[in-house]
């Protein structure tokens, strides 16, 4: 199939909703999650036939340069997800709710999430954190916003946690992992995040819960993935997560393609003549004669010869 054909055959499938999420659990299909940042990422993700596209808070880490997750802004994220819904014709988008944009009361949530609706071109958000946060999110998808849960390691929480540690390790944090993920659910999350959970926490939250799990270091047996793109393109190496697998090296790559044009420029090699536009010889000789005769000579640059 040529790319023009496969274009036309993507933009001629369905978008993906939640309820498509759902249908693929009640399948036993995985689904398949990735973040996403701007137009053409959203667009090689969205090609790729990624079910869901989420424009996560780790923008500020993996495109902005924070050591955190913690600083990026309201303005910052809808800016990003503008760009991510230019990018995708086909996946279901999910705007992240940043630290402080929910925490402080339901009806500031509310309206922050409906900003990602409205202004961002998202057609849901997700919110960090469990039974601390189901009363604001039942609010928000009262008002018909779908919401995607996350539990286990929440990173706008890893001060608290005390770094980015794994979670449910022990049986009484597991029980509350539980609580936390039903929680979710009965507030109406359509889904639910389950980040640095051991398998088998994670497969028991599943087997527990009606919606789909999204699992990121939580093994196997969930209802579906999702991963950091920069982590598995290998374009950000500042963390390492033992769950992240790297299926390209792009960042080495970038590298190298910036030292290979530095060295063509430097030694005179780019551009060449094929990348350079000509004018006719007549239009040349009337600007020559109206200049005084100037004529066209190559510029050395301070080389030799």
């Amino acid at each position: 199939m040529s790319q023009p054909e496969a274009l036309e055959a993507l933009n001629a499938t369905p978008r993906t909703t939640v309820i498509t999420l759902l249908e693929k659990l009640r399948r036993g299909e995985p689904i398949t999650m990735l973040t996403a940042y701007d137009f053409p990422t959203a667009r090689a993700v969205d090609e790729a036939g990624v079910d869901a596209i989420l424009v996560g808070d780790s923008l500020a880490m993996v495109v902005l340069g924070y050591d955190d997750t913690l600083r990026v802004t309201m303005d910052e994220m809808l800016h990003h997800c503008r760009a991510v819904s230019r990018g995708a014709r086909r996946a279901l988008l999910i705007g992240d709710m940043p630290f402080m944009s929910y925490q402080a009361e339901a009806a500031e949530a509310l309206r922050n999430a409906g900003r990602f609706l409205k202004e961002g071109g998202m057609h849901a958000v997700k919110l960090e954190g469990g039974r601390a946060v189901a009363d604001t999110i039942r609010k928000i998808v009262a008002a018909g916003i779908p919401v995607l849960g996350h539990v286990g390691l929440t990173p706008q929480s890893r001060h608290a946690m005390g770094g980015y540690l794994v979670q449910g390790r022990t049986a009484a944090s597991a029980r509350g992992l539980l609580d936390d993920a039903l929680a979710l659910e009965g507030a109406g999350c359509f889904a639910v995040v389950v980040e640095s959970v051991p398998a088998q926490v994670a497969a028991h939250l599943t087997q527990r819960l009606s919606v789909p799990t999204i699992g990121i270091g939580a093994g196997a047996q969930v209802g579906g993935q999702v991963l950091v793109l920069h982590d598995m393109l290998g374009l950000y190496d500042r963390l390492s997560p033992r769950f992240v697998k790297r299926y390209a090296a792009l960042g080495a790559e970038m590298t190298e393609a910036a030292r290979a044009y530095r060295r063509e420029v430097e030694a005179g090699i780019f551009p060449g003549p094929e990348h350079a536009y000509t004018m006719t010889e007549q239009e040349w000789r009337t600007f020559a004669g109206e200049n005084g005769g100037c004529r066209a000579r190559p510029v050395s640059f301070g080389r030799s010869g």
